[in-house]
């Protein structure tokens, strides 16, 4: 009997829902339907689909390893990294779009990895000339299928950005060579070793200065204050695994989607409406006021920083109208937002 997965509520490192797609479509394209990935990782039937809002990492892991078996392809964590696109890094994947050079991005991509999954995290290393990429994946126990999915998806992700292919860089594994390494060199090149100390791609550091061609600089600041707040939430639901941190964690998400009713946050956290309605009463709150609050924090928050409009703002927010905001933030302070940031500038 399949084991059920955990409620999202309760989950410790996750991955999020987009970023589960590259493995249900490689999956797909190898006659592995959703259920029987569902099954031999061990989920209900219907784990997969519709595509989750989030997915426990140990799920995850365990997925790409059952999609392996499954499609008896020993380099399906490729195959996986190659159908990545710009949606499968969830909202840090719009803040790449916008950097101005390939080191702006790297630096973005540090910063907000773990919006898109917790399966390990990515550090830049330059000395003089040259630059080494490294990525350590946060179970130790992980198989080859993880790390190489995470390679391939860079390196595609990567010429995508740059319109044109990169050029080649040599990559260090750290698991042991596969019996067939033809894939791996028609992905990254001639260069690929394996029982390294780390996984690892080095390349001259002058591409981190490779702008990114149709960049949309001017969108930078609105996403990376959003991706902040996303990420504040995030750490905070981490620290605190309290139901409000958690609703005001997805909340913050679902914002500018529109999709910030009860229901749909519920779903998010694989939990009935109800079950979630008593958690919050127990705390002593409704949805409604979680709601508010999230939305008065965050409306002052960009309102202080100063850099977005306050017409974005409300949109930001969840407004459809710049109208309802200014009316929803003077009931909140009793000050409509120009007056709020004309006392609260810069402090």
């Amino acid at each position: 009997m399949p084991i059920p997965s955990k409620p999202a509520y309760a989950l410790g490192r996750q991955v999020a829902g987009p970023y589960l797609q590259p493995l249900l479509e490689a999956a797909a394209a190898r006659g592995v339907t959703c259920a029987a990935l569902a099954r031999a990782a061990g989920l209900p039937d219907g784990a997969l689909s519709p595509l989750p809002e989030v997915l426990a990492a140990d799920d995850y892991e365990r997925l790409l390893d059952a999609g392996a078996e499954l499609a008896a392809d020993p380099h399906f964590g490729l195959h996986v990294g190659e159908r990545v696109k710009l949606g499968t890094y969830n909202v840090y994947g719009l803040i790449l779009l916008s950097c101005r050079d390939f080191g702006q991005a790297l630096q973005q991509t540090m910063r907000f990895e773990g919006l898109a999954h917790d399966l390990g995290r990515s550090t830049l290393v330059v000395d003089g000339a040259q630059a080494e990429y490294r990525w350590q994946p946060n179970n130790a126990e992980a198989s080859r299928h993880l790390v190489e999915s995470v390679f391939a998806g860079i390196r595609v992700f990567g010429n995508w950005l740059a319109g044109t292919p990169l050029p080649p860089a040599p990559v260090t594994f750290a698991h042991a060579a596969p019996a067939d390494c033809g894939e791996h060199a028609r992905i990254f090149g001639a260069e690929v070793r394996f029982g390294g100390a780390r996984n690892s791609a080095s390349f001259d550091a002058g591409l981190l200065a490779w702008p990114v061609p149709n960049a949309d600089v001017g969108m930078y600041p609105l996403l990376q204050q959003h991706a902040e707040h996303l990420l504040k939430e995030k750490q905070r639901a981490e620290s605190d695994g309290g139901i409000v941190a958690l609703v005001r964690s997805c909340i913050s998400r679902n914002l500018a989607q529109d999709r910030v009713r009860l229901p749909l946050i519920a779903r998010e956290l694989h939990i009935t409406q109800r079950t979630l309605q008593r958690k919050l009463q127990d705390a002593g709150l409704t949805f409604q006021q979680v709601l508010d609050r999230t939305r008065h924090d965050l409306a002052v928050d960009y309102l202080k920083r100063g850099q977005l409009g306050i017409a974005e703002i409300a949109f930001m927010l969840g407004f459809q109208e710049q109208s309802s905001f200014n009316h929803a933030f003077k009931e909140w302070t009793g000050l409509n937002p120009g007056a709020y940031r004309g006392l609260h500038a810069g402090t």
